[in-house]
């Protein structure tokens, strides 16, 4: 484990106080107050509708809260841009994954943050490192210089992973991770997830999918109608009061954190 990692131990990567966002008439998010720690997978579930996408979106800067404070790491921040948000190791993998498949595995692993040596891109340091990130992640990858058109969809999204990491990914956002994929690259993709885990990266996996959660978070937190309506430890929930939760069938509960 190295120094970096080392020193976010016990951490919390980002807290929300008082988030509020609203389109027009339709309010997204009501006050919405939530933690994230370093070291830890916390899941955020709830039915379409229930404020998720909003939520990540004013993490990764795509949206500015009309009201409410983003703290990284002790700072605060009214709102964050894209840029900021990645420049504070916040950064997302969505289901697209964002990757250009004329290019290799190392060329979309540093797309636009190639090293250079003079005025060309260095394609030996380029590779090496590639190489050192992918054993670093267990990814089972044939080559660094293999066109990502090629790939499988768990390789892919191993990829898109990969590079969150070597942007300086952090705090990493996973929106549906494994869908459409089958059940040997779903593992595959959720024990990635874990490794990050891990290695004391901060996760947030958006998911319908509640057997995955349950296999690899450490928290839960319900939306609904833009308010978290329950924040619990995996250890004391199950995915039937989960359920119950979205639907609306119990009320709103305390945090059991």
């Amino acid at each position: 484990m190295n120094d970096e990692i080392e020193s976010r131990i016990d951490q919390t990567a980002v807290k929300l106080f008082g988030i509020h966002k609203s389109f027009a008439s339709v309010a997204a998010l009501r006050g919405i107050d939530l933690s994230i720690n370093y070291g830890q997978i916390l899941a955020l579930v709830g039915d379409n509708g229930a404020g998720k996408s909003t939520l990540i979106k004013i993490l990764t800067g795509v949206h500015a809260p009309d009201r409410g404070i983003i703290e990284i790491e002790g700072k605060s921040y009214l709102r964050l841009n894209p840029a900021l948000a990645l420049n504070k190791g916040i950064s997302a993998v969505y289901q697209d994954l964002a990757l250009v498949d004329c290019l290799d595995v190392a060329g979309n692993l540093f797309l636009g943050r190639e090293p250079t040596r003079g005025p060309f891109i260095d394609k030996k340091q380029m590779r090496s490192r590639s190489q050192e990130l992918l054993q670093r992640l267990q990814l089972a990858i044939p080559s660094v210089t293999t066109p990502v058109k090629v790939l499988s969809g768990g390789q892919r999204q191993g990829i898109a992973i990969a590079r969150t990491v070597n942007m300086g990914g952090k705090t990493i956002v996973f929106d549906e991770p494994t869908a459409a994929m089958g059940v040997k690259e779903t593992k595959k993709v959720l024990e990635t997830i874990c490794k990050l885990r891990d290695q004391n990266h901060a996760i947030i996996v958006v998911s319908h999918n509640l057997h995955q959660v349950f296999a690899i978070s450490d928290r839960v937190c319900v939306l609904q109608h833009g308010r978290i309506i329950g924040d619990l430890l995996v250890g004391q929930t199950s995915p039937e009061h989960i359920v119950r939760l979205m639907t609306g069938v119990e009320g709103a509960v305390a945090d059991d954190e």
